[in-house]
């Protein structure tokens, strides 16, 4: 596995801060409950600039980076 370069990670996390709600476009994992929608609060990056978030329906699982993906909810996005 290669992980992402110090800079990649910085930005992630600039991205990404801790409250930020997210949700789902699509994610690499068929052993996943969670389907493109699901929205969640960004808990912290870590050093693989992997997004952990607390998941609405109560999943802690990881938005893996270079293979999930995930999209900031805006304001009128926040229900």
């Amino acid at each position: 596995m290669t992980f992402p370069r110090k800079e990649i990670v910085e930005a992630i996390r600039a991205q990404y801060p801790k409250g930020t709600r997210v949700a789902l476009v699509s994610m690499d994992d068929p052993y996943s409950k969670l389907k493109p929608g699901d929205r969640g609060t960004v808990e912290y990056v870590d050093d693989t600039a992997t997004v952990h978030v607390r998941w609405d329906c109560g999943s802690g699982l990881g938005v893996v980076y270079g293979a999930d993906h995930i999209r900031i909810l805006e304001g009128g996005d926040f229900e």
